[in-house]
């Protein structure tokens, strides 16, 4: 997950590799997609741990953490 910011600003740099919105950036994913992943499941590795901090972080409204990232 995130433990530092430098994990932070990777997050706000990484973009979908696949699917319906590839190429969006994470941060930038609609809502219900990430909440649709977090019920289906997360896929593996280091995209499905950055799709858990986007949902983390869309969930408990902390999307501005990324508005000086921008």
């Amino acid at each position: 997950m995130l433990n530092d910011s430098s994990d932070l600003i990777k997050l706000a740099r990484m973009r979908m590799p696949f699917g319906k919105y590839k190429g969006w950036l994470l941060i930038d994913l609609p809502e219900p997609y990430v909440v649709w992943f977090s019920k289906k499941g997360f896929p593996p590795g280091n995209i499905g741990d950055m799709l858990k901090s986007v949902y983390e972080i869309k969930l408990n409204g902390l999307e501005y953490l990324f508005e000086p990232l921008r």
